[in-house]
């Protein structure tokens, strides 16, 4: 059974997801990309990887 829905655990998720992708975005930014383009990737990226743990 899944468990019930949890604040602090998404954002927890959320946290992880947003540093993990933050890596890669930092080395987009380092590579010449817009770092407002690099932002918004980071911002996606990371509620998607929320959104599907949720879901999984």
């Amino acid at each position: 059974m899944k468990p019930a829905f949890d604040g602090q655990n998404v954002t927890s998720q959320f946290a992880v997801a947003a540093l993990a992708a933050g890596v890669v975005t930092s080395y987009a930014v380092s590579q010449g990309q817009n770092p407002l383009v690099a932002l918004g990737i980071t911002v996606f990226s990371a509620v998607a990887a929320v959104a599907i743990g949720q879901w999984i």
